[in-house]
């Protein structure tokens, strides 16, 4: 005997999930919301993405699915201001995309360190790079300026959050790149 086939579309299911997380974090959004928001009983939920956690995973790995793409090209700029340039130009842009929510899942949810943290290294290996061909005076500079971007780019995240425009988003990015060590 074969179980009912499935009467719902799970990408879409997950989409909403994905943006359920994002609007109210994982601790804010339980099964029973998913369920009623999704319009599908709890085991169907389960049986097409496991528990809670299983869906949270699934909806990160689909919102950063891009990411890393992204930001290996804004990093892949000549030089490492115009990469650091590139990277916050178009992180204000996503922060304030039309039709989604503000922000950042990923700089937003306590749950995901390891994955900020590997952001992080992206941006400090870059700039790394940049203090061996001579662009910044130092590792310790490099290891500087990472720190710096990945603090405004959180602090562009959370402005987003609280509901800063993408021209104010875009100013801040400005004025960020402006700091760039002499």
């Amino acid at each position: 005997m074969t179980g009912r086939p499935r009467t719902f579309d799970k990408d879409a299911v997950l989409r909403m999930a994905m943006r359920a997380f994002w609007e109210r974090g994982y601790d804010g959004v339980s099964v029973a919301q998913l369920c009623k928001e999704a319009g599908i009983a709890a085991p169907s939920l389960y049986a097409a993405f496991g528990d809670k956690n299983a869906l949270f995973e699934k909806a990160c790995a689909l919102y950063t699915e891009h990411l890393d793409e992204d930001l290996e090209r804004d990093l892949s700029a000549p030089t490492a201001r115009e990469a650091v340039e590139r990277l916050l130009r178009s992180s204000a842009e996503h922060f304030s995309a039309p039709g989604q929510p503000p922000g950042c899942l990923v700089m937003g949810e306590p749950r995901l360190a390891e994955r900020r943290g590997r952001t992080r290294e992206m941006i400090r290996a870059r700039l790394r790079r940049a203090a061996a061909e001579g662009e910044l005076a130092s590792a310790a500079e490099a290891d500087g300026v990472a720190a710096f971007v990945d603090t405004v780019l959180a602090g562009m995240a959370a402005l987003a959050r609280d509901g800063a425009d993408r021209a104010r988003l875009l100013d801040t990015a400005r004025h960020a790149t402006r700091a760039w060590p002499a």
